[in-house]
């Protein structure tokens, strides 16, 4: 291994320094970006949640690049395994996640959830 002079470690803490900033950056672009879509209301309903749930991914994208340096090992393909690994995760949380709150109605008062079946699956006693 070379010894890198006084220049080349400047450099290099230079560039990793503007990759921290970059990734900083988009990192606040990204939630404020959600975070006017909801208190805007700009979108509503399902289409509201998707593109949080999006904006959500890409940010992990960019903290995994940018904060874990994963674009920078040896072997790429450990960078995709663990990419591919966070996003299982995050989609297994998030659809379960939306999946448990779009069966709450189930759970309400007895008179909402006997409406609720009779209205969505037009069961009557």
């Amino acid at each position: 291994m070379s010894k890198l002079s006084i220049r080349e470690r400047l450099s290099a803490d230079e560039k990793t320094f503007t990759q921290y900033c970059l990734g900083f950056g988009l990192s606040i672009i990204t939630t404020l970006l959600a975070y006017s879509l909801v208190s805007n209301h700009l979108l509503a309903g399902w289409g509201l949640a998707y593109t949080i749930v999006g904006l959500a991914l890409l940010q992990v994208v960019i903290q995994l690049i940018f904060f874990l340096h994963l674009n920078h090992e040896s072997e790429p393909r450990w960078n995709l395994m663990m990419l591919d690994f966070t996003l299982l995760i995050v989609v297994i949380v998030v659809v379960g996640t939306l999946w448990v709150m779009q069966h709450l109605n189930y759970h309400g008062s007895p008179e909402a959830t006997e409406t609720y079946i009779v209205n969505d699956e037009g069961y009557r006693r």
